[in-house]
């Protein structure tokens, strides 16, 4: 019986543990965006190839260059161009499925941004909607 109560209370604690650390991460800013002809190409007129860097064209297409489709919306988030310059690594620390990547690489779609924030920093959850 003693044993059965340590073992219970070295189970719980370790429980409790676990708890403590897995805490949900948090969402920064989020925004949904149209991925349009505009958003495929960067400044020098060369296709882009990989979605990071359609994320960063889509926002500075919308913050700095002014060019917006209807179904863009703002984000404060990347206002920054640091934060824009940090795409490639929040999106490969994110999340992205294999059918949205194609279908963001295509263009003439929605998509939905998330900026979430974990214990391992900064990355983008990436839903085609």
């Amino acid at each position: 019986m003693k044993k059965l109560m340590i073992l219970s209370t070295v189970a719980l604690a370790a429980l409790s543990s676990l708890t403590v650390s897995a805490r949900a991460d948090d969402v920064l800013d989020e925004y949904n965006a149209y991925i349009g002809e505009d958003d495929l190409y960067n400044s020098n007129g060369e296709r882009l190839r990989e979605p990071w860097q359609i994320i960063r064209q889509d926002r500075a297409n919308f913050h700095k260059y002014r060019i917006r489709q209807p179904g863009d919306e703002s984000d404060s988030y990347f206002s920054s161009v640091d934060n824009r310059a940090a795409a490639e690594r929040m999106v490969r620390s994110g999340t992205i499925t294999r059918e949205a990547r194609r279908l963001l690489l295509n263009g003439d779609v929605m998509i939905n941004v998330k900026v979430m924030e974990g214990d391992d920093g900064v990355y983008l959850k990436i839903n085609v909607e």
